[in-house]
């Protein structure tokens, strides 16, 4: 371990972190999800006819659980991203060589005196600081919608499911 590249040791690093955090919140909602199936009338049944936990966990409450776990870690991968690009921007995340949309950001931040300086107007690579900005702007908002759909489609209380 010691002879691996320290680039990839720092992106392990920086992965490890960001998911020992955010795991205790999946952690949660499955718990409270898991709570609220427990009560519903279609576990009495599974329970009269003689199922055993792990039966009525596997048939009952694994397919149930599926689409909010599926929707909440669509909804949390932007959050993954976002972080990692402030932590990139900030310059204790990814490291170069390694792209990330934060550190492409910080490097177009160092292009904006540029633009106070009449002498250097000409020389401004606006760019450098616009594209990765407007790129991760767009994959998050895609993402977001993308978990608005899931939820749509996987919430059974949803008015439109199946359509």
């Amino acid at each position: 371990l010691s002879q691996q590249n320290p680039l990839i040791v720092n992106l392990r690093t920086l992965v490890g972190a960001s998911g020992g955090v955010s795991w205790l919140t999946m952690a949660c909602v499955s718990r409270g999800q898991g709570l609220s199936l427990r009560t519903e009338p279609f576990i009495e049944p599974a329970r009269a006819q003689g199922m055993g936990a792990w039966r009525i966990m596997r048939v009952h409450l694994l397919p149930n659980l599926i689409g909010p776990i599926v929707v909440y870690t669509t909804l949390a991968v932007p959050q993954a991203i976002l972080q990692e690009s402030f932590l990139s921007f900030l310059g204790i995340g990814v490291m170069p060589p390694l792209p990330s949309w934060g550190q492409l950001a910080s490097e177009g931040i160092k292009e904006l005196p540029a633009l106070a300086l009449p002498e250097l107007t000409g020389q401004f690579k606006w760019w450098i600081l616009v594209f990765p900005c407007v790129l991760l702007g767009l994959t998050l908002l895609s993402l977001n919608f993308m978990g608005d759909a899931m939820r749509e489609r996987f919430d059974p209380r949803s008015k439109k499911r199946g359509v």
